[in-house]
């Protein structure tokens, strides 16, 4: 039986003891002591005696009194109370709150009133925390707070948040569409065998031609400089920065034509790879930066020299502490094992002294990879700027990772911000009955509120910078997130202020002018996306999960007039199999492999249940009338013996004419591939993950018929 006073502990941290599962059976767990016990101290107290217990509960239920003010309030721009902790005698002294705005520099007076207050005995003395509300209008953004109490200032920072997030009206008053798609997947004549920027700009121009106004892309966060095999866009170095193999080698200003003498045949083998070959595309193309930067450095360019001066000042100790990481990473990452946490201590903090003299030292290293960094904004600059060239509603919809690699620049940089030796994850749900163990960094609560959210605050604003719309992936880490010992398999569930974190995605969604949407695909709690709809942040909807009857991912298909309307829709995800692999079971198949499925028995259930699921799909698009006039459906297709003709085309219609706001196309589906992306939970040893390439050149696509006929279909329901 667990402890009763360690369940009042882990109650007041926000650390679960129990919870369900999103299973269709809603199996409920129960955390054990050990793990309860682990956070507790993870979370900066102790839990490991009963005396242990109650000093832990009492400094928690204390710890408001300590401080006059909180770090930072996170306020509603309709409803701005603070509180202000005072000793009891000095409860009446408070004089003055004056607020100076970051935005603008402007500095003001507040007009305030007593709201009541509580008071408290302390072995120090008695105290009292009084609530005030501000009456003055504040636009929407952060202030730096100036309180008078007892003769003394205090400060703080007062976070204004408007009711909801940015609107965007073209959006408000019509149904859009685009795609969604992988950036390194892009397929083209002229890139390296990958994709990249300017794949992504032409890409700009051809939905512009074809009517689609969003685009959807994977993560483009900076991986791992020395592994470039380890692909994962969600497991970044540093999600406040791009990826330098995006770069067009071919678009620096510093290349020159007759750079390419000599690596043709390679680049042409690398072009007509089905599969990306990351070990070999990366150290090339960073050859050819490393060339570029002492060209730059040479200064025959001194517009550019300035630009880079420019962008290197406005990023500041960030772009910083990211470049010196990379180079002590390179430096050290063949000699010493277990990451940054392995190196001479002195190096395992940026503020010690030892790293500002790595940085010194070794400054030409430090420079280039500010140089990539300087470059590969450039070029997304450049994609962004064609989008507002050619009147895209949207255009890019980017996607924001729910955590970090724990071996990362942020970890580095930031150590105390995340949740030690523990990593996010996911509990056992619908698509993965065993659960999923991320080991991502995830952010300490307590820790993120005293910085005044600033980390979460770059990240956000980073990844909303020349984009349209943002996609938070695994949107409910804003309320609470599975975390998971790395020595282990269990976790529990950490809950965050989710309020706080509302709010500031709010300030941050409407000073940058950004649509924000949630990827909600697991457990989620019970009215959270009610509250997401309240706040303008739109749902995220998937064919699979669309069902009724027993809800999940099961049943029949629902008919697309009950989709959502403040959605984002689309057939499926990255994770998920594209609908031709789908159709024949082939991802059943890879899942038996990988071991995901355990054993046959199971593989063979899952075979059943994909022909009952195939029927059901056949007749959800009869009744919806999608299939094309000529190409209607000529028999039942049962035991998946061929691919219907205009399926992908009947499906697109199916989902495109639903109420949804944004419908998403793929291009794989469009283009029946019938292999998937991304097998989640598996290794690179059992599945090509982030490796595939679409299977036409980009400057084909236009002329390719079933993507004309697919488009057709999608503006016919738009």
């Amino acid at each position: 039986m667990v402890n009763e006073r360690l369940k009042v502990l882990t109650d007041k941290l926000g650390i679960l003891s129990e919870f369900y599962d999103a299973g269709q059976d809603r199996k409920k767990y129960e955390i054990s002591e050990d793990i309860m016990k682990f956070f507790v101290s993870k979370l900066g107290y102790k839990a490991e005696t009963a005396e242990d217990i109650e000093r832990s509960i009492k400094r928690f239920d204390n710890q408001r009194y300590e401080t006059t003010l909180s770090p930072v309030y996170v306020v509603d721009e309709n409803e701005k109370v603070i509180d202000i902790v005072t000793r009891y005698e000095d409860r009446d002294t408070i004089r003055y709150i004056k607020a100076k705005s970051r935005q603008d520099g402007k500095e003001m007076d507040l007009n305030f009133e007593y709201q009541g207050g509580e008071e408290k005995d302390l072995y120090s003395g008695k105290f009292t925390c009084q609530k005030f509300k501000i009456l003055t209008d504040l636009a929407v953004g952060y202030y730096d707070m100036t309180v008078s109490a007892g003769g003394q200032e205090y400060k703080s920072v007062l976070a204004v948040a408007p009711r909801e997030c940015y609107k965007n009206k073209d959006l408000e008053e019509a149904k859009l569409w685009g795609y969604a798609t992988q950036l390194y997947a892009m397929k083209s004549k002229r890139n390296w065998g990958v994709g990249d920027f300017t794949d992504l700009k032409n890409f700009v121009d051809v939905c512009a031609k074809c009517g689609a106004d969003v685009i959807g892309l994977n993560p483009l966060n900076i991986l791992e400089h020395n592994y470039p095999e380890n692909a994962s866009p969600y497991l970044s170095v540093s999600r406040l920065y791009l990826n330098p193999i995006y770069i067009d080698i071919e678009n620096v200003p510093e290349f020159k034509k007759e750079d390419l003498q000599g690596v043709e045949d390679k680049l042409n083998e690398y072009r007509n790879s089905d599969i990306i070959r990351y070990e070999d595309i990366y150290p090339l193309k960073m050859r050819f930066m490393e060339k570029f930067y002492e060209r730059f450095k040479e200064g025959k360019d001194k517009k550019r020299q300035e630009e880079y001066k420019v962008y290197c000042e406005r990023e500041g100790a960030e772009l910083e502490k990211l470049a010196v990481f990379l180079a002590m990473y390179e430096e050290r990452c063949h000699s010493v094992w277990g990451g940054w946490r392995a190196w001479e201590e002195k190096y395992r903090s940026p503020s010690n002294p030892a790293v500002k003299e790595y940085a010194e030292e070794h400054k030409d290293r430090v420079g280039f990879f500010k140089f990539l960094q300087f470059e590969a904004d450039r070029q997304f600059k450049e994609a962004a700027e064609e989008v507002k060239k050619k009147g895209l509603k949207i255009g890019f919809y980017r996607d924001l990772p729910v955590g970090v690699g724990q071996d990362s620049a942020e970890s580095w940089s930031n150590p105390d911000i995340f949740i030690a030796e523990s990593g996010a994850g996911a509990p056992p749900d619908a698509c993965f009955p065993g659960g999923q163990k991320w080991g991502l960094g995830a952010f300490n609560p307590y820790v993120l509120k005293q910085k005044a959210y600033e980390p979460f605050i770059q990240i956000l604003r980073a990844n909303m910078r020349n984009t349209g719309a943002l996609r938070i992936d695994h949107v409910m880490s804003l309320m609470r997130l599975y975390v998971i010992p790395n020595e282990g398999t269990q976790g529990t569930y950490i809950m965050y202020n989710f309020a706080d974190m509302l709010n500031i995605v709010a300030i941050e969604s409407y000073l940058n002018k950004c649509v924000v949407a949630g990827e909600s695909l697991g457990n989620v709690p019970d009215g959270f996306l009610e509250v997401l709809e309240k706040k303008n942040i739109y749902a995220l909807s998937v064919l699979w999960a669309e069902r009724n009857g027993g809800g999940g991912w099961s049943g029949d298909f629902l008919p697309p007039k009950a989709y959502p309307e403040r959605a984002f829709t689309s057939i499926g995800t990255h994770d998920m199999a594209p609908l031709k692999m789908w159709w024949f079971g082939y991802d059943i198949a890879d899942m038996r492999k990988a071991d995901i499925l355990p054993n046959d028995e199971v593989m063979k259930n899952n075979y059943h249940e994909r022909e009952q699921d195939r029927w059901r799909l056949l007749c959800a698009l009869d009744a919806a009338g999608t299939w094309p006039r000529d190409k209607l459906r000529k028999g039942n297709y049962l035991y998946g013996e061929a691919y219907p003709e205009g399926m992908a085309e009947a499906v697109n219609a199916f989902v495109s004419s639903s109420p949804s706001k944004v419908f998403l196309a793929e291009l794989e589906n469009i283009l029946e591939v019938d292999k998937r992306q991304n097998l989640p939970g598996v290794d690179r040893d059992k599945h090509p993950n982030w490796r595939r390439r679409l299977p036409i050149d980009l400057e084909n696509l236009e002329n390719n018929e079933m993507f004309r006929r697919n488009v057709s279909a999608i503006k016919s329901t738009r």
